[in-house]
C-alpha cells in the first residue's frame, strides 16, 4: 500500500514537514541500497574499482546515511495530547 498524505498539502504543519523528512530518508536509503549493491556485485564480478575506493564510498554513504537517520528522529515532532 502506498504512502499517502491525507489533508491539504501545508509546508508549515510540524506533521507534514515529518512525514516529508521521512519520505526523503527512505528514497536516500533506497538508492544507497539499490547503487551499493550493484556497485558491489559488479565489483565481484569484474573488479572494475580499485580496491578501496568502493568501502570508502560505501563507508562515506553510509555515515551520511546515519547521520540523515539521525537528524530525521532527532526532528520529529511532539506529540499534542
Amino acid at each position: 500500500m502506498p504512502i499517502r498524505w491525507y489533508g491539504p498539502a501545508n509546508p508549515e504543519d510540524p506533521t507534514y514537514r515529518h512525514f516529508e523528512r521521512i519520505v526523503n530518508f527512505c528514497v536516500h536509503a533506497g538508492a544507497f541500497a539499490a547503487i551499493n549493491s550493484g556497485a558491489w556485485f559488479f565489483q565481484e564480478m569484474r573488479h572494475p574499482f580499485p580496491e578501496p575506493s568502493l568501502s570508502w564510498i560505501t563507508g562515506v554513504w553510509a555515515t551520511a546515511l546515519a547521520i540523515q537517520l539521525a537528524s530525521v528522529i532527532a526532528r520529529r515532532p511532539k506529540e499534542s495530547d
